[in-house]
């Protein structure tokens, strides 16, 4: 089974459409060891939900993990690890922050309790129920 993460990326540095565009891309410069350590615990495969952090504050697509961590080839850090992403759909709409704030069933998410940390598990509920506002939203 795999596990659920979320991805949190500037549209104007690297958006979801440019990652449909792109087909696989290398998702790097992470550098919180919180971070770090949830991307070294992901396999390929895994799901992904990719948000849209400044201005959009919105989750709006999904990818899954192509390649599992392995160091960054940019860096002579074996600690800083970078990991596959390729994309699966888009969502048929946007989920704002504001949405999945209101959501009771979402309050332990970690984008709600830890809103500077830019990857993070998504358990198998929060997933659930955040795919399930994307199609009540359409």
């Amino acid at each position: 089974m795999s596990a659920h993460w979320l991805l949190k990326t500037e549209p104007s540095t690297y958006s979801f459409e440019r990652l449909l565009k792109d087909g696989r891309t290398v998702w790097d410069g992470v550098r919180n060891n919180l971070a770090l350590m949830h991307m070294r615990a992901m396999k390929t495969d895994d799901q992904v939900l990719i948000y849209h952090s400044g201005s959009a504050k919105s989750v709006v697509g999904i990818g899954r993990v192509a390649r599992p961590a392995y160091p960054d080839p940019k860096l002579e850090d074996p600690k800083i690890v970078v990991i596959d992403v390729v994309p699966d759909r888009r969502l048929p709409s946007p989920i704002p922050l504001s949405a999945i704030k209101a959501e009771k069933d979402l309050a332990d998410l970690p984008l709600v309790l830890m809103p500077r940390l830019s990857v993070m598990p998504v358990s198998p509920e929060q997933w659930k129920r955040i795919l399930t506002l994307a199609e009540a939203a359409v």
